[in-house]
């Protein structure tokens, strides 16, 4: 539904209400925004009441988060073509659609999955679950149940031939769940955008589980039924591109460097991973056939029956970059294109709901413990431990409010939003810049720059007709309070000046232009001691652009408190900060699209 449609609905509603005679109670944070806003038309202008209808809308609850490969990131792609139709922004994807689909597949079992122990069948999800790989695990059927002790425990450990062939029961090492020992494929890791470090590398340990059948943790009491869904259907590490379909960015590579090709896909597996479930303790009793007080690893049990009924779900729609075109006046230079990006994904949902006030007042008295000093530094536990909540005066507002959606409404709706309010003000120019601007919605850079690394692989344009790429991502935030060194005035710009002089220049000159420039921070083009910000030119999409030798330019404010977290939310956006900053983008596009001269690369 576009801005437009959605505001008159909402005006209805708000006008019966009145017409009612209903008191309407809105509270304001300390910003002096509400948890909802009421949509209304957006105009040509850039302006921040655009940028807040919008960003209102796209991170939403109703988004679910917008989890690359889940629903709620459907509906938020569907938004931002819904709007570049709106606009009359040509489309640039598939098949004549502003949408550029990836192969992404969903890994699960189904719940006709079976397991039973002596004829007596266990029940899915009250009693057992299994947690899905990136292949299916190798079946077992008929095997003798042995209880392997506690996890860790290298002192009472099986030994690999008593482990061999069977079904491995194990209680959880002190402390919560660990790993199944090791045997298992487990989830892919993957790059983890900026939002971790992936999978580790490195010769495993020899494991002694590793010839196993299967290997059941006994810790699902502590996991409530709603949250169960999550185990097989986890958020992060099940959904993969085929193996080799996307190279991975390599920021480091000197300018004058041909593209990378394709990396070959990795070796295969020695053999079919080992199952892993997750069980109660009364289904770890049954298992094994004797209560788990007092029991000795390498007691026997049981002989299974196990049916793991493994199933791989296309779900292209879930996983699909945005892409329109505003085509440039100029009949030859049209030819050629700025690219603007930013990424509509983001961490989708919770499985664990908390109060959302209490969570962002700790994260706050956090934040403001991690600025002291003037750079940022992790708290230490110390530190920590005099945080002290008053949630009174919230109180006397509102009741409480349990959260479970990292809505991203920074990371990154800002940019989302920003690209489509520029696509807005460039299609209402009476006569366009010479070059073209090619709009681009990478997908899945919290699952690893997925998105786009696959559209620089497989472009819908010509790569070499692309001259610059500008990467927007978290541009709504950097007050005070939110990093050392923030402020009214604050823009962290990255990468501009590694590929090319031109561009880094030109984002100096139209800074200077703006009716109150930016103090633009480069310090994030060195290495820092700060906790979070190592790397940060690798941990965004222009990072794949840059492996072509496009030179790019990374605008961003931040990360802070809210970062990856439940309050990560429209109600905390600076939106007069966002809007400048956004027009600031607005005239480097247009004066990079202008120029006779593409920017030029740094010669070695």
């Amino acid at each position: 539904m576009n801005a437009m449609r959605l505001a008159a609905s909402a005006a209805l509603l708000f006008t019966a209400g009145a017409c009612a005679s209903v008191p309407v109670t809105v509270s304001l944070n300390e910003f002096g925004l509400p948890a909802k806003h009421v949509p209304v038309p957006t105009a040509a202008a850039i302006n921040d009441a655009d940028l807040k209808t919008r960003l209102y809308i796209f991170a939403d609850d109703s988004m679910q988060g917008r989890q690359y490969g889940r629903v709620g990131n459907m509906k938020g792609t569907d938004y931002i073509a819904g709007e570049l139709k709106r606009l009359g922004v040509e489309p640039a994807g598939e098949n004549g659609t502003y949408f550029q689909s990836m192969p992404v597949v969903q890994r699960k079992f189904a719940r006709t999955s079976t397991l039973s122990v002596s004829g007596r069948a266990l029940k899915w999800v009250d009693e057992w679950i299994a947690t899905p790989g990136i292949t299916a695990p190798k079946p077992f059927d008929g095997v003798q149940v042995i209880f392997g002790g506690v996890q860790g425990d290298a002192a009472n450990q099986l030994t690999a031939a008593q482990a061999n062939g069977k079904l491995v029961v194990m209680l959880p090492a002190a402390g919560g769940r660990g790993g199944a020992g090791g045997a298992g494929a487990g989830g892919a890791g993957g790059a983890g955008g900026r939002g971790g470090a992936g999978g580790r590398g490195g010769a495993a340990p020899v494991n002694p589980l590793a010839g196993a059948a299967a290997i059941a943790i006994t810790d699902l009491d502590a996991v409530n039924l709603g949250q169960r869904a999550f185990i097989n259907d986890e958020p992060q590490g099940r959904i993969n591109a085929p193996p080799g379909a996307l190279a991975p960015p390599n920021p480091n590579a000197p300018a004058q460097a041909a593209a990378p090709a394709a990396p070959a896909a990795p070796a295969a597996p020695a053999g079919p991973p080992t199952a892993q479930l997750r069980i109660t303790r009364a289904a770890a009793a049954i298992l094994i056939g004797a209560p788990l007080e007092g029991a000795r690893a390498g007691t026997e049990g049981g002989t299974v029956s196990a049916k793991l009924d493994f199933v791989e779900t296309p779900v292209p729609q879930y996983a699909r970059n945005v892409i329109g075109i505003i085509r440039g006046s100029d009949p030859t230079l049209k030819h050629s294109f700025v690219a603007l990006g930013a990424h509509p994904d983001h961490v989708g949902l919770d499985r664990n709901p908390i109060d959302h006030d209490s969570l962002q007042m700790y994260n706050a008295a956090r934040q403001a413990l991690m600025n002291k000093g003037g750079e940022l530094h992790a708290a230490t536990p110390q530190e920590l431990s005099t945080i002290k909540l008053n949630l009174d005066s919230v109180r006397k507002i509102r009741p409480a409010r349990l959260d479970s959606i990292r809505n991203g409404a920074d990371d990154d709706g800002s940019g989302s939003m920003a690209l489509l309010e520029i696509a807005e003000a460039v299609q209402a120019m009476p006569v366009k810049p010479k070059r073209s601007l090619l709009f681009v919605w990478n997908n899945g850079e919290e699952a690893g720059l997925t998105g786009s690394a696959w559209f620089t692989m497989h472009p819908t344009v010509p790569r070499d007709s692309i001259v610059a790429q500008i990467n927007l991502d978290m541009i709504g935030r950097g007050r005070a309070k939110d990093l050392p060194g923030g402020g009214d005035d604050y823009l962290a710009v990255v990468g501009s000046q590694r590929l090319s002089n031109d561009l880094g220049q030109a984002v100096v000159a139209n800074n200077l232009k703006q009716p109150s420039p930016f103090r633009l921070d480069y310090r994030f083009d060195s290495t820092t001691t700060w906790p979070g910000y190592n790397n940060i030119y690798g941990r965004s999409d222009h990072a794949n652009y840059a492996r072509f030798n496009i030179p790019i330019a990374f605008f961003f404010t931040g990360l802070h408190a809210d970062y990856h977290q439940l309050t990560d939310e429209p109600q905390y956006i600076d939106y007069p900060h966002y809007a400048r900053i956004t027009k600031y983008i607005n005239d480097l596009v247009i004066d990079v699209a202008n120029r006779d001269k593409r920017p030029m690369l740094i010669k070695p």
